[in-house]
């Protein structure tokens, strides 16, 4: 299994958990893909998806959040 460093992701100051949440979407969008097209996979799809941030194909965007002023947190 590819085991990259955070470095290798374009998006700066990511955390762990986001890089794993986009790269299993990633490779639950290609699963499936290949599923319906009837197509057997050779590498495994989380390997696939890993490749494609890495490659550039694909890029996590970190949405921002509002601040409320009704909020109790503070940030």
């Amino acid at each position: 299994m590819l085991r990259p460093s955070h470095e290798a992701f374009s998006t700066p100051n990511l955390s762990q958990y986001s890089i794993v949440v986009a790269v299993a979407k990633r490779a639950r969008e290609i699963a499936d893909e290949a599923e319906k097209a009837g197509d057997i996979l050779i590498e495994k799809p989380v390997d696939l998806a890993v490749r494609d941030f890495i490659q550039h194909k694909y890029k996590i965007i970190v949405p921002t959040q509002e601040k409320n002023p009704d909020s109790f947190f503070q940030e």
